[in-house]
C-alpha cells in the first residue's frame, strides 16, 4: 500500500483541480503560462481561504470552486499574484455578523500585496503587533478607515517601510501618536483624524520628507504645532482641527509652498495670525475658527493667496479691519469673519472680482456705516446681523441684516446703542427713527424664523469627536427654547422652593441635585477668563455663550443670563426639563451656579464640531484634482442622527394630539408636542438640503426660498428616480444603489414639507424610513411576504405617499398660519406633476392611512 499523501500534497492538487488541471497536466511539456488573470499561487490562495474563514465572508462574494482572480469581489491580481484586496461591500455571514473581529492574519501569505483596504468593514479589536514587521515589504496601501478598530496603535506599525498611504481614521484608536511613525519614509499620506488619541504630535512626523497629505484632525491631541512641520515641502494637506493643541500658529507653516488647505479649527490656539502664510501661493482653503487667536489681521496676507476659496476667522478675537487685499480675491466662495472684533467701515469697491454665488457671514463683530451695494452683488448669501451698520437696510434677497442700526426696520439694536456707539467714534448717528429695538423676537415669532431649532439639532449632529458616536447631541438649546414658549402659555400652580435666596417668578420646582453639580460664581469667573469677550461664543437671545475650562482641564460652555433681559423662569425651564429628561442625543448637562440673584449661569459639556453648513461646505483635498464634500453615507447618518433626536422629543406626539391646542394641554411634554408638526416641516428642509446641498433654505422662508421650492419640489416623484438627479448636490458622488437611498431621502422630505401639519408624517415614521430607506421606494420589497407580515403598505408607506394625497383645491384653500410662513405655491406644485404627482394617490390611500391608529401603527413597526 502506498504511503498516505502529504496535506500539502493534498492541498496541492485540489488547487490544480480548481484551475483545471489534473496531474496529467504535469506531464506536459512545456505548460503554457497561466493567464495573467487567474491566481498561480497556491500560497496566496492559502492566504485568500485563510481571510475568508477569519472573516466568514459570505460564499456569494467569495465562493468556492471558482478563481479567485475572476470571481471574488475585491480581489485584483496581476501576473497570477494576488495585488490588492478590498473588502469594501462585502459582507460576513449571518453567524459571523454575530462576533466579527479583527482577523487578518491570512494577508501575511500575500506575498505580492501591494493594497489591502478594508475601509467601512467591521473590524472590531486592536491592531496586532505583527503589524509591521508581518506585513509584506510589497505593501504600499493599508486602509482601516470606519472599521471599529479600538486600543493603541502599535509601534511595530512603524517598520512597514514599505507604506505610502496608512489611513486609520474614523475608529476608536486611544493612546498616543507613535513616534515610530516617523520612520516610514515612503509615506506620502497618513490620516489619524475621528479618534480618541491623545498627548502631543510627536516631532518625529516632521522627518516624512514625502508627506503630502497629514490628518490628525478630531482627537484629543494636545501640545503645541512644532515648527519642523515647515519642512515638508511636499505637503498639500494639513488637518489638526478638533483638538485641543495650544501655543501659536507657527510662521514656518508658510514655507509650505505647495499646500492646498490648512484647518486649525477648533483649538485653543492664541496669538496672531502669522504674516508668512501669504506664501501660500496654492492655498485654496484656510480654517481657524473656533480658537482664541487675536490682533489684526496682516495687511499683506492675501496678496499671495491667489486662490483662496474658503476662508474661517469666525469665533476668535480678531481685530482691526479686513485687509483690502482680501476684496482682490476673485475665487472666493465662504467667507467667514463672524463672532471677532473686527471694526471699521467697508469699502465700496470691496475689488474688482466678479461673482454672485459666494456666501459672506460677518455677523457679530462692530462694523458701521453704510452697507456696499458691491457687497450684495459679489456674494449670493450675506449674513451682516449684529454690528452697526446705518441708513436704509440692504435689499438683497439673501442678507440677513437684524441687530443693527438701520433706519424704519424692526428687530435692530436701540437708538441710545446706537447713538453710544458712533459717539465713541467720533461720529454722528443721524438717525432718530432708525432703531426700533427689539421688538420681534426673529426665533420666537409665527414665521419661518424659528428654523433655529433644527440649527442648533444640526450643530450637535456635528458636535462631537466621532460622528458616528454623537450624531445629535445639542438639541436641548430646542428644548429649552420650546419649554420657554409652554410655560409662557400654561397656568401653574404653587410655588417652587427659591434657588439660592433668589425670588422664584414662576411656580416651578426644581430638584437641583438631579441637574449636574452646582458650582460657585468665583469658579465660573476663572473658567470664563471673568467672561472675557475672547472667550463669548455668541449672544444668544436666552443667554450669553461663553467657552470655558474647569480646573481639571475639561472644556464646558456656560450660558450667562441675565433675568434683566430675558424671562425670569427661562432658566428653571431648563434645569426642570435636565431633571426629567436623560438622552444620549442631548447635549450633557455638568452644572448650574445659582448664587447671583439677577444672574444665572448654566454649564453644559463642549461640543467642539462645526455645523452642518461648514461640513458640507469643507472641502477634503486628497489631490489636486479632488474636491469632495461630505459623502452621503454621513449625511444619511445626520439624518438619523437628527431623526432620532426628535424622536425623543416627540415621545408623547400623536396623530390625536395634533389637532389639539397647546391650552388645552397640562402635560410640559405635552403641551409641546403642538410644535411637533412645525418641527417635521423643519426636519423636511434639513433633509432637502443633505439632498440638494442648499443649506440656506433651512433658515429661511422668505421669497426666494419659497420660489426655489416651487422649482425644486416637482422633481421629486416616487415614479421616477432619475428626476432627483436634476436637484442632486454637484459634490455629492453616488453610484445606482446610493442614489435609490437619495431619492428616498427626497420623498421623505417632500412629505414632511406638506402644506397641511395635519399631514405630515410622525417622526417615528421619518426615523424608521431612514433607517431603511430603500424600503420607500422599492415595490417588490413591500410586496414581500416577509415584509408585509413587518410592515403593511396600509401603515408604512401610508406614513409618507398618504400626506401627500391632496387636490390643489385643498391647498389654495389652506389658511395662511397652516403654512408656517411659507408662500410657495403648492397649488401649482401639485398640479404641475398630474398623474405622477401628488394626486396621484387619490384612488390609492384612504384617509384614514395618512395616520393609522396608535396600536396598528405600533405593530407594524415592532
Amino acid at each position: 500500500m502506498s504511503a498516505p499523501a502529504s496535506p500539502v500534497a493534498v492541498f496541492f492538487l485540489c488547487f490544480l483541480c480548481l484551475l483545471g488541471s489534473g496531474p496529467a497536466a504535469l506531464a506536459q511539456t512545456p505548460t503554457p503560462p497561466p493567464p495573467t488573470q487567474q491566481l498561480a499561487s497556491v500560497v496566496d490562495l492559502a492566504g485568500l481561504y485563510s481571510l475568508r474563514a477569519s472573516l466568514g465572508l459570505r460564499s456569494r462574494d467569495w465562493p468556492r470552486k471558482t478563481d479567485p482572480c475572476t470571481a471574488w469581489g475585491g480581489v485584483s491580481c496581476r501576473g497570477g499574484r494576488v495585488v490588492a484586496v478590498e473588502l469594501a461591500g462585502l459582507r460576513r455571514t449571518r453567524v459571523a455578523s454575530r462576533n466579527p473581529r479583527f482577523a487578518v492574519d491570512g494577508i501575511r501569505n500575500l506575498t505580492r500585496l501591494s493594497t489591502f483596504n478594508a475601509s467601512g468593514f467591521a473590524l472590531p479589536g486592536s491592531i496586532p503587533e505583527w503589524f509591521g514587521p508581518g506585513l509584506r515589504s510589497s505593501l504600499t496601501v493599508l486602509d482601516l478607515r470606519r472599521c471599529s478598530v479600538s486600543g493603541a496603535i502599535p509601534s511595530s506599525l512603524g517598520t512597514a517601510a514599505s507604506l505610502t498611504e496608512l489611513h486609520l481614521s474614523e475608529n476608536s484608536l486611544t493612546g498616543s501618536i507613535p513616534a515610530t511613525l516617523g520612520n516610514l519614509s515612503n509615506l506620502a499620506v497618513l490620516n489619524l483624524s475621528g479618534n480618541s488619541l491623545s498627548g502631543s504630535v510627536p516631532v518625529s512626523l516632521g522627518s516624512l520628507s514625502n508627506l503630502t497629505s497629514l490628518d490628525l484632525s478630531s482627537n484629543s491631541l494636545t501640545g503645541s504645532i512644532f515648527p519642523e512641520l515647515g519642512v515638508l515641502s511636499r505637503l498639500r494637506t494639513l488637518r489638526f482641527s478638533n483638538n485641543s493643541l495650544r501655543g501659536i500658529v507657527p510662521p514656518q507653516l508658510g514655507d509650505l509652498s505647495l499646500l492646498v488647505t490648512l484647518d486649525l479649527s477648533l483649538n485653543n490656539l492664541s496669538g496672531s495670525i502669522p504674516e508668512d502664510l501669504r506664501n501660500l501661493q496654492n492655498l485654496l482653503e484656510l480654517d481657524v475658527k473656533n480658537n482664541f487667536l487675536s490682533g489684526p489681521l496682516p495687511k499683506d496676507l492675501f496678496r499671495g493667496l491667489r486662490q483662496l476659496q474658503l476662508l474661517i476667522l469666525s469665533h476668535n478675537a480678531f481685530t482691526g479691519t479686513l485687509p483690502e487685499s482680501l476684496w482682490a480675491l476673485s475665487g472666493l466662495r465662504l467667507v467667514d469673519v463672524s463672532n471677532n472684533n473686527f471694526t471699521s467701515r467697508l469699502p465700496d469697491a470691496l475689488g474688482n472680482a466678479i461673482t454672485s454665488s459666494g456666501v459672506f457671514y460677518m455677523s457679530h463683530n462692530s462694523y458701521y456705516g453704510s452697507v456696499p451695494v458691491r457687497l450684495l452683488q459679489r456674494f449670493s448669501s450675506v449674513d451682516i446681523s449684529a454690528n452697526y451698520f446705518d441708513g436704509q437696510p440692504p435689499a438683497g434677497p439673501n442678507t440677513t441684516f437684524e441687530l443693527n442700526c438701520f433706519s424704519n426696520t424692526s428687530n435692530q439694536r436701540s437708538l441710545q446703542e446706537c447713538s453710544a456707539f458712533y459717539a465713541q467714534r467720533g461720529l454722528t448717528y443721524d438717525a432718530p427713527a432708525a432703531a426700533t429695538g427689539n421688538t420681534t423676537d426673529p426665533v420666537g415669532d409665527s414665521g419661518g424664523k424659528r428654523n433655529w431649532r433644527l440649527k442648533y439639532i444640526l450643530a450637535g449632529a456635528l458636535g462631537g469627536t466621532g460622528l458616528a458616536a454623537t450624531l445629535a447631541v445639542a438639541i436641548a438649546c430646542c428644548v429649552m427654547r420650546r419649554g420657554a414658549i409652554v410655560a409662557g402659555r400654561r397656568e401653574i400652580s404653587g410655588s417652587a422652593p427659591t434657588p439660592a435666596g433668589g425670588s422664584s417668578p414662576v411656580g416651578i420646582s426644581v430638584k437641583l441635585s438631579a441637574v449636574g453639580d452646582s458650582f460657585t460664581y468665583e469658579q465660573m469667573l476663572q473658567a470664563t477668563s471673568q467672561f472675557s469677550e475672547s472667550n463669548l461664543i455668541k449672544h444668544g437671545h436666552s443667554g450669553d455663550l461663553y467657552l470655558g475650562t474647569l480646573e481639571r482641564g475639561a472644556p464646558v460652555v456656560v450660558k450667562r443670563i441675565d433675568l434683566q433681559t430675558v424671562k425670569k423662569d427661562s432658566y428653571l425651564t431648563e434645569l426642570d426639563f435636565f431633571a426629567k429628561a436623560s438622552h444620549t442625543r442631548l447635549v450633557p448637562f455638568l452644572g448650574h451656579c445659582l448664587e447671583k440673584e439677577n444672574e444665572k449661569l448654566l454649564i453644559y459639556k463642549y461640543m467642539p464640531n462645526g455645523d452642518l453648513f461648514n461640513s458640507l461646505h469643507r472641502k477634503a483635498v486628497e489631490k489636486e484634482e479632488s474636491l469632495q464634500s461630505l459623502d452621503w453615507i454621513t449625511r444619511l447618518k445626520i439624518a438619523i442622527g437628527i431623526a432620532e433626536a426628535l424622536c425623543y422629543l416627540h415621545h408623547e406626539c400623536s396623530p390625536s394630539f395634533i389637532h389639539r391646542t397647546t391650552e388645552q394641554s397640562t402635560s410640559g411634554f405635552a403641551s409641546a408636542s403642538a410644535s411637533c408638526p412645525y418641527d417635521v416641516y423643519c426636519l423636511g428642509k434639513v433633509l432637502l438640503a443633505l439632498v440638494t446641498g442648499e443649506l440656506r433654505i433651512i433658515g429661511s422662508n422668505d421669497a426666494s426660498t419659497d420660489e426655489w421650492l416651487e422649482r425644486t419640489l416637482p422633481c421629486i416623484t416616487i415614479y421616477e428616480k432619475e428626476l432627483v438627479t436634476k436637484i442632486l448636490d454637484p459634490s455629492l458622488v453616488v453610484d445606482d444603489d446610493l442614489l435609490e437611498e437619495v431619492w428616498s431621502m427626497a420623498i421623505v422630505a417632500k412629505s414632511c414639507l406638506n402644506p397641511r401639519p395635519a399631514r405630515r408624517p410622525l417622526v417615528r415614521y421619518i426615523l424608521k424610513a431612514l433607517e431603511n430607506p430603500l424600503k420607500v421606494v422599492r415595490e417588490e420589497n413591500l410586496n414581500s411576504a416577509r415584509l408585509r407580515t413587518t410592515s403593511s403598505r396600509g401603515s408604512w408607506n401610508a406614513a409618507f405617499f398618504g400626506s401627500w394625497r391632496q387636490s390643489s383645491s385643498d391647498i389654495a384653500s389652506l389658511p395662511g398660519p397652516t403654512r408656517e410662513g411659507s408662500s410657495f405655491k403648492h397649488s401649482a406644485t401639485a398640479g404641475s406633476q398630474g398623474s405622477i404627482g401628488e394626486q396621484s394617490f387619490n384612488h390609492r390611500r384612504p384617509c384614514s392611512e395618512i395616520f393609522p391608529e396608535p396600536s396598528a401603527i405600533e405593530r407594524d413597526i415592532e
